[in-house]
């Protein structure tokens, strides 16, 4: 894979920059800018290489049509305000763009075409379209991870028609996710919650050999719970998920894993209820189990101290009551202390984890945080992205 870092002579080039900036608006007002602010390093870096930046990205699933809710546009403004540099937003149609239309004027720095899934055959990889995309430029850039287990035109297919090379971003994605696949520091512990076993039984199925700890949490661990025989009330469960369970502990017996999951648990009769501490053979018929109780932090916590990697996915409990966030505050509090320390290399994916840890301004306490969802579980599953494949 070629790196743009590595590359000298980028004085006036037309860089193709892919960017992942699907963030998440309300009334057309950003309100998680996380995304934003990962990718400004390539942005300074490409302007100060003195290159003309013309960005492709999406924001939702507009299905191939236009939809002037899911334009850029609030995009553009924010990075106007971020970079200090006049943003253009081109709306007309890619097909009757030509190069030369580009960068008339010599200030110029920063061009956004309007959202790339306005086009049905993005998504459709065409060729044809990433013909008519690599024409406008000179090389392309992908720094998308998050986008990269897609199949795209903008991600995949371009890179057919131009020089292309991995953004810095994704560079960064990818050198911390080797650090707890291929150059693991054990003991590794991977902290995995979320709300159904078989979106994740590949994760952890790749997982246990190379992981030392599995700790099993949020409606995930119900699900154990259940099978080892434990009442569950009217929490959250996934039905016939017998087998995925079975194969856990089974291959985990087979590679000296540790399954961990919750020793007790805290309750409420809804989600907006306040917390109780019940053991695990208390918790009644009409019970929620949406937090995991303190013999079960201690063991976490204890855990934790004696990992030297560590991996976590899915929150720990419904922290969207603050009756049901200690499980996540608990964990986040000892991660950062080890990591203050330098006893840890510490990482975090998914977009409920990303929620918690801005809830709790943690972020930046962590060695790497992911904002990839599904590109960054196929890639710990040890799946091929065709992102990455492509840049390859």
């Amino acid at each position: 894979m070629k790196y743009i870092k590595d590359q000298e002579n980028l004085k006036g080039k037309v860089v193709l920059l892919r960017l992942d900036l699907n963030v998440p608006l309300k009334n057309r007002l950003i309100t998680d800018e996380t995304r934003i602010n990962k990718i400004l390093p390539v942005i300074n870096f490409l302007i100060k290489k003195k290159s003309k930046i013309l960005i492709i990205s999406h924001i939702g699933r507009p299905k191939g049509k236009i939809n002037n809710d899911l334009s850029l546009e609030p995009i553009c403004k924010n990075l106007e305000r971020k970079t200090d540099q006049k943003i253009e937003l081109v709306k007309e149609n890619i097909y009757k763009i030509k190069k030369d239309d580009l960068f008339k004027n010599s200030k110029d720095k920063i061009i956004f075409l309007e959202n790339i899934r306005f086009y049905k055959e993005e998504e459709n990889n065409d060729t044809n379209f990433s013909k008519n995309l690599a024409e406008l430029a000179d090389i392309f850039v992908n720094d998308a991870f998050s986008c990269s287990h897609r199949a795209h035109a903008s991600v995949s297919k371009i890179t057919k028609f131009l020089p292309s090379f991995a953004g810095l971003q994704l560079e960064t994605e990818i050198s911390a996710l080797k650090k707890v696949t291929t150059e693991i520091k054990k003991p590794v512990t991977c902290i995995i919650g979320g709300a159904k076993i078989s979106t994740k039984i590949g994760l952890i199925r790749n997982l246990i050999p190379k992981f030392d700890n599995i700790i099993i949490v949020g409606a995930m661990a119900n699900n154990i719970l259940n099978y080892k025989g434990n009442p569950i009330g009217k929490s959250l469960k996934e039905e016939n998920c017998k087998s995925a369970i079975d194969d856990i502990f089974e291959t985990a017996k087979k590679n000296s894993c540790l399954i961990n999951y919750p020793e007790d648990v805290v309750v409420g009769k809804s989600i907006d209820d306040k917390a109780i501490i019940k053991e695990l053979n208390e918790v009644s018929n009409d019970d929620l189990i949406l937090d995991i109780g303190p013999k079960t932090i201690k063991k976490i916590k204890d855990i934790i101290e004696r990992s030297e990697t560590i991996l976590w996915n899915g929150p720990v409990g419904y922290f969207e009551n603050p009756n049901f966030a200690n499980g996540c505050y608990e964990i986040t509090k000892k991660i950062i202390e080890k990591n203050k320390k330098n006893q840890i290399y510490s990482i975090a994916g998914g977009g409920d984890t990303i929620a918690v840890l801005n809830r709790m301004n943690a972020i930046n306490n962590f060695n790497f945080v992911s904002t990839a969802g599904g590109a960054f579980l196929e890639y710990l599953e040890g799946k091929d992205l065709p992102g990455i494949k492509a840049l390859n």
